[in-house]
């Protein structure tokens, strides 16, 4: 029978079919092929016992995600708080690429607005919100939370963002039933305390599903060269293409009209800066 892996724990697969959540093992031709089954694999299983069994099969994803291993994912929602911590733009701009260079749809969620002041929320606003769709919330108050049920409703949507941004309480916003444990932030170091153990996929009360993911905290953007990369910030791309030379990197090159974009104000400074530091990054990563 076909079924979702929403949930992996110790070597266990708990898929989810129409008769009921089989608690499954991977077959072991599977590691024979080194292949790793995902939460969000659609697989087929079979029956051994009373609601346990074996995956037999891994049907094609749509795309894959090493860190944490999930798959099919259709948008990535990106949580950043305005205060407690703070945004890290470079961490932010790094979860956009991700996305990005994945061809999932972005939505990005700025919490904790009951307690920012309105210049930390309008600083975070004056860059994204020409560029993705931004949904304002407090998940300690639900404010907003209307607002965002629409974008997640009929998708399979992915949360992503740093540990104390709020991701674990937004998900009890979002289904009474999570009831998952939310952490402290760290008086010491700013940042919130890891409460997700493991990756699971929620059905969402007003249609669509969520992971959970406790591994989307920092990553690399193994998939991106230093060519596909300006592609990948979409306030770039009327702009693309315009440069003296058809290979330019909008590093240091002469005419290039990216810079000049930034010049002119149409790019913001703290976009460009996080795009010359990643494209450092992968030239480093190649060198070695």
């Amino acid at each position: 029978m076909r079924g979702l892996i929403v949930k992996g724990i110790a070597g266990f697969y708990y898929v989810k079919t129409e008769n009921g959540i089989y608690e499954c093992k991977a077959r072991g031709l599977f590691k024979n092929e080194g292949i790793t089954p995902m939460i969000g694999d659609i697989v087929e299983v079979d029956e051994i016992s009373d609601m346990k069994g074996y995956l037999t099969e891994i049907h094609d994803r749509k795309n894959q995600f090493i860190r944490p291993p999930i798959s099919n994912v259709e948008q990535f929602v990106i949580v950043v708080s305005a205060q407690k911590p703070g945004v890290n733009y470079l961490i932010l701009d790094k979860f956009l690429t991700m996305a990005e260079c994945s061809r999932t749809d972005i939505l990005l969620v700025i919490n904790k607005v009951d307690v920012a002041k309105d210049n930390e929320l309008k600083a975070i606003l004056d860059i994204y919100k020409d560029i993705y769709p931004c949904v304002v919330i407090s998940a300690a108050t639900s404010q907003g939370i209307d607002v965002l049920r629409p974008y997640l409703r009929g998708k399979v949507s992915a949360l992503a963002g740093v540990s104390g941004v709020g991701k674990t309480t937004l998900l009890n916003r979002l289904q009474d039933n999570f009831n998952q444990e939310t952490g402290d932030i760290s008086k010491k170091t700013g940042r919130g305390k890891h409460t997700t153990r493991h990756v699971e996929i929620f059905d969402l009360q007003d249609g669509g599903s969520i992971f959970d993911t406790p591994g989307f905290t920092s990553f690399d953007i193994l998939d991106c060269d230093d060519q596909e990369l300006a592609y990948c910030y979409p306030e770039f791309e009327p702009f693309l293409g315009r440069c003296k030379y058809d290979n330019c990197r909008h590093m240091n090159e002469p005419e290039c009209a990216v810079r000049d974009a930034l010049n002119d104000g149409k790019i913001s400074e703290s976009r460009y800066n996080s795009y010359k530091t990643q494209l450092k990054e992968i030239m480093e990563r190649r060198s070695y």
